[in-house]
């Protein structure tokens, strides 16, 4: 597994993303992936190479730019709190790295730029959403206990991918009242999506160190379960079994 990383630039802002990919397998398809709030960390490079494992090429992509990222012992709402609020800036952003990506594979002669997906993890799972929103020509999008309301919902037609969101129902980041709020955005835009609520997991459930209840806990059966319905949902997605 080979794994490097890929400077960028946006608006004259360097970022710096993480691209991993078989070497030895040419066509596997592309998949844009979006950490959590900690950004490009080795641990979130860890799961960008256990999804590469998978059958991806994967790129971890940078939301934040050179020096603008957390240090890792801030309150994360806090920190992300500008970010939020910046809704053209963190889409373009998103949209940026998904751009980097597919240039990269091709530069390499890796990867089928045929079959493009994206997943995201808390701050990620939203990100990747946005990408969604923006129109991206995608297959599939993966939500995985990502922030779900947005300032600037989809409308009739601006979401290509196919939608899945997998989330706990206890998760306070994103209470039900935010889950009713994107299922009406994705109705109202006419989406093909998915929504699969995990009974009595709260947020960050797939991270093996979060153990803060009642806010954010690891759920190994959520985790397990979940990741096996999004490589599944989005391999039928690449199939047009969706």
């Amino acid at each position: 597994m080979k794994s490097e990383a890929v400077k960028y630039a946006i608006g004259g802002a360097s970022y710096q993303g993480q691209l991993i990919y078989d070497e030895s397998k040419k066509s596997q398809p592309l998949l844009l992936m979006a950490p959590n709030w900690l950004g490009v960390t080795p641990a979130n490079v860890a799961i960008g190479e256990m999804l590469a494992g998978q059958g991806y090429v994967v790129f971890v992509v940078d939301m934040f730019s050179d020096g603008k990222g957390p240090k890792g012992t801030e309150n994360p709402m806090e920190f992300l709190a500008p970010f939020i609020a910046d809704v053209a800036g963190t889409r373009r952003a998103i949209k940026a790295g998904f751009d980097t990506m597919i240039g990269e594979a091709a530069k390499r002669g890796i990867g089928d730029s045929k079959r493009r997906a994206a997943i995201g993890y808390c701050y990620g799972g939203s990100n990747v959403l946005d990408l969604a929103r923006e129109g991206a020509d995608m297959a599939a999008v993966v939500s995985i206990h990502g922030v779900l309301a947005t300032a600037k919902p989809a409308g009739k037609g601006d979401i290509k991918a196919k939608v899945l969101v997998l989330h706990g129902a206890a998760d306070p980041v994103s209470p039900k009242a935010h889950r009713d709020m994107f299922e009406a955005e994705m109705d109202a835009a006419g989406v093909r999506w998915m929504l699969l609520n995990f009974g009595g997991v709260v947020h960050a459930y797939t991270d093996p160190h979060a153990n803060f209840p009642p806010v954010a806990k690891y759920d190994e059966p959520a985790t397990r379960h979940g990741y096996a319905l999004a490589h599944a949902f989005i391999a039928d997605a690449f199939a047009g079994r969706l």
